[in-house]
């Protein structure tokens, strides 16, 4: 079961793999260029390695494909989209940042969490996710008062319109400020 946009390692659904074998799974599918394991900010490298990975599809196809959704039910739940919605952008933000020097991850912190964090050296960003009208965003201020450094993006809802999100290279949404 998706869960807020992308697979959770230790909470995939029907997946009844022992956790080791479960992680080779995992590096399999990385190394395929099908999936990316992002790590928890946490402004510390060894709480980092230590988290359970969100896992991020590169394609939206493969879960498109996987699912037994007619196109109807994809087009009117809106929860379902904004998993879609949140799974493409976490694609998009691996393709292109890696290799600029960006690294990519998320955020949680109880029940705080932000979609994606991107840092560089010096640099550091928290990116909400909206695939509808503007909503709250708690996590956000929550990330903002930890990491006072960083500066936030919403990404749809009001915030980044997606299309232009989608049409740019993402460095230059970071590189700009």
């Amino acid at each position: 079961m998706l869960t807020k946009g992308v697979i959770r390692a230790r909470r995939w659904h029907g997946f009844r793999a022992r956790p080791r074998r479960r992680i080779g799974y995992v590096e399999a599918l990385q190394t395929a260029f099908l999936l990316s394991g992002l790590q928890a900010w946490s402004g510390s490298a060894v709480k980092q390695r230590a988290s359970s990975p969100k896992l991020v599809l590169w394609n939206n196809a493969l879960i498109h494909a996987m699912s037994r959704r007619t196109r109807q039910e994809v087009q009117t739940d809106a929860t379902w989209r904004g998993r879609m919605v949140e799974n493409a952008v976490g694609a998009h933000l691996l393709c292109h940042l890696p290799p600029l020097g960006y690294s990519v991850h998320y955020w949680r912190h109880g029940d705080a969490e932000v979609d994606f964090v991107v840092a560089r050296p010096g640099r550091l960003w928290a990116l909400e996710v909206k695939s509808g009208r503007g909503g709250k965003t708690p996590g956000l201020a929550a990330f903002r008062q930890r990491f006072p450094e960083s500066q936030a993006l919403v990404i749809g809802g009001g915030g980044a319109p997606l299309e232009e999100f989608f049409k740019t290279l993402p460095g230059v949404w970071f590189d700009s400020e």
